[in-house]
């Protein structure tokens, strides 16, 4: 069984002053229970609870030993009484009776748990250690929540998913260890299981590795203090000591204190080395694992070099000694390949393996990387680029680009876990973009968090789906504050998402849950989103807008884009306005100009024409230039309106939406509307509506 040292004060990180109002036991408890029945009356605390324990020694040693900061009151000297039976009280006081068993009355999963409230006393039964720790979570809530004085009740409980996650980012910007077990805390009140490490990638290297010394002394360190700062300053690197540097690393004693906490919280910590790309910083100090050989150039390392794979090898055999996971993640998104193809080492390489693509050289790098681990007893977790070419059996597939690449994998037999950024990218605005602070891509609010289902019944292979997982990016994250802000209160819904059953759910009720957790998270110390006080979605997306042009045909000079058609070529005038997301009921333009022209039957008296558009730099979307309003009778000679320019900086990277339009009183039929994009390669325009009056 897992250890349950230092179990218990993770029960006092959401308590405080106990508030004495009576509520519906389920408008507390987060996450929702599998099953509640509320008995009549209470179970006053007035008096030290009486301990009971059923389970092996060295569970009652540990307990013994953590129970003193449960919160509970309890018989001062803490002697448990092994008994078969339930125990009889040596006077009137009540009992605190803990059983691991093995008993049908019980959830089959070890992270399930019964729990009886009643006058008599508090019983809390498991198959294992893990539900007792979960059902003491759920003890600490309704302790918190109602005070002396606790409901009867009775709960069976366990989790929908086995695997239920949270990612961070640490090397876009180093937090350090304390944080994390700040975090690893909050995770476990939320019965979260799986602390994914992002530990590496191109922006720094966070783990000391003894064979090569110069990952912490020159990888872990870069000139800006921010990511930001770093990326417009050419992305240089430093060495530790250098006045100018920032970033840092974790020695291998504060990785052990870590791993040690996340154990004694019945966490999981899954590391994640990067293969075989984001490695600029790796390839910045050891530039021979390239394909060129030279730093900068690449953050690809070079498949067709058998020193690569000595490096990764030499650096796992490490990564293992100090992470009990089952799973070790090695990365395998976002290569670029562009320099497999042409590099004689790989073109080698390939020709060796019969190998014709260099999505299959990906998919030997990560297949000999798989059966590395499986040789050490470990199992191999990627994103779902890992898919690309082929891929071995029994490796894990974390599904990000969407949910295709978790259906494909479990299609294909694989065990999934899904993380798709539409719901679970929590580095996303989750309110106002133009108000909150900055932040990467997307418009991900609390209630869609919760709306996600990663698994549902329509889904082919569900029962490949291990679980679910938040990720948390930190591009746009530099301290600590800001982390918990974007984490919480959007981890809570995913927390819910992870462990309750999608039957009955309920946002308004799991909002108002919500509301009071977070303002318990608050008194704990943790910055979170202030939720009691939501801006919500934009309001011009609420409802529908009705004007002259709306329904009116549309003829399109230049094409809009498929990835974002909105509705097609009746989207500029069906009246429905985009959300704070550019992915929504936005059309996009790419490397195009904006140039349409509306017919609005006859010749109408005009007011006003405006069109609005974004501004989202992460996301390569400006606003046009220029914009070109101009009107006809005929769709031949079209006359002038008004001709507007953007004075909002192309560098800007706070989204912006901006309405550009003409008013004023003329007559016409048709209106050319021509928004001219600013010449930036690769870039967008994005527009919603063109109205008319």
């Amino acid at each position: 069984m897992k250890r349950i040292f230092r179990l218990f004060p993770v029960f006092l990180l959401l308590s405080g002053t106990s508030c004495q109002t009576r509520i519906p036991v389920e408008e507390v408890l987060l996450p929702r229970p599998m099953q509640i029945e509320r008995q009549r009356g209470n179970l006053p605390l007035k008096e030290p609870l009486q301990l009971s324990i059923e389970a092996p020694d060295t569970t009652v040693a540990r307990l013994r030993h953590s129970l003193p900061a449960c919160g509970l009151p309890l018989d001062a000297d803490l002697r448990p009484v092994h008994s078969a039976t339930p125990p009889r009280p040596t006077d009137n006081r009540p009992t605190l009776r803990l059983r691991i068993a093995d008993d049908a009355r019980l959830p089959a999963s070890e992270e399930g748990y019964r729990l009886t409230i009643s006058r008599r006393g508090i019983e809390l039964s498991a198959r294992g250690e893990a539900g007792l720790f979960y059902g003491f979570q759920t003890l600490r809530q309704l302790h918190d929540r109602y005070g002396d004085r606790l409901p009867a009740l009775e709960i069976t409980d366990a989790p929908r998913f086995a695997y239920r996650g949270l990612h961070l980012d640490v090397s876009r910007h180093f937090f350090d260890a304390e944080f994390v077990k700040k975090q690893l805390r909050m995770m476990a009140a939320l019965k979260l299981n799986r602390f994914h490490w992002h530990l590496t990638d191109g922006a720094g290297w966070r783990l000391a590795i003894d064979r090569y010394p110069e990952l912490t002394e020159r990888a872990a360190w870069r000139q800006g203090a921010t990511w930001q700062a770093w990326r417009d300053g050419g992305q240089r690197y430093s060495r530790r000591g250098d006045p100018q540097a920032s970033g840092g690393y974790y020695t291998k004693e504060e990785i052990r204190e870590v791993v040690a906490c996340a154990d004694s919280l019945h966490i999981t910590i899954i590391p994640e080395i990067e293969f075989p790309s984001h490695s600029e910083e790796v390839l910045a100090v050891y530039p021979a694992l390239s394909c060129s050989g030279r730093p900068g150039t690449t953050g690809d390392f070079c498949i067709g070099s058998e020193a690569t794979f000595e490096f990764l090898e030499n650096v796992l055999t490490e990564v293992l000694e100090l992470f009990p996971s089952a799973m070790i993640h090695i990365g395998g998104d976002e290569a670029a390949k562009t320099g497999w193809a042409t590099c004689p080492k790989c073109r080698e390489r390939m020709r060796r393996e019969g190998l014709t693509s260099t999505d299959e050289l990906q998919s030997y790098a990560i297949r000999r990387i798989g059966r590395f681990l499986a040789e050490h007893g470990r199992r191999m977790i990627g994103w779902d680029e890992i898919l690309d070419g082929g891929l071995a059996p029994g490796a894990v597939v974390m599904s990000w680009r969407g949910e295709e690449g978790g259906r494909k994998a479990a299609a294909a037999g694989h065990d999934v876990v899904m993380t798709p950024g539409s719901h679970c990218y929590l580095d996303g605005y989750q309110d106002n973009p133009t108000t909150e602070p900055q932040a990467f891509s997307g418009y991900l609010p609390l209630r869609k968090v919760y709306a996600y289902d990663p698994a549902p019944a329509s889904m082919p292979g569900r029962e490949r789906v291990l679980g679910v997982q938040a990720n948390l990016w930190t591009e746009y994250i530099p301290t600590p504050e800001q982390a918990e802000y974007m984490l919480y209160p959007r981890l809570f819904a995913l927390a819910e998402v992870a462990w309750s059953t999608p039957e009955g759910k309920d946002y308004a009720d799991f909002h108002r849950r919500a509301l009071w957790l977070t303002e318990r998270a608050r008194a704990a110390g943790y910055r979170t989103f202030d939720l009691a006080h939501e801006q919500g979605e934009r309001l011009e997306s609420l409802a529908e807008t009705d004007h002259l042009a709306r329904g009116c045909r549309v003829d399109y000079a230049a094409p809009w884009s498929e990835q974002y058609a909105a509705g097609g070529d009746g989207a500029l005038t069906d009246g429905v306005r985009g959300s704070w997301s550019y992915g929504t009921r936005w059309q996009g333009f790419l490397a195009c100009d904006v140039d349409v022209t509306l017919d609005l039957g006859e010749i109408r008296p005009l007011r006003e024409v405006t069109a609005d558009f974004i501004q989202w730099y992460s996301a390569w979307i400006w606003l046009p230039r220029r914009v070109e309003i101009s009107v006809s009778d005929d769709g031949q000679e079209f006359r002038p309106l008004a001709t507007l320019t953007n004075d909002y900086p192309e560098e800007a990277e706070r989204p912006a939406y901006r309405a550009f339009g003409w008013q004023g009183s003329d007559r016409g039929r048709y209106i050319r509307y021509r928004a001219l994009r600013n010449g930036r390669p690769g870039g967008w325009l994005f527009t919603d509506e063109i109205i008319v009056r």
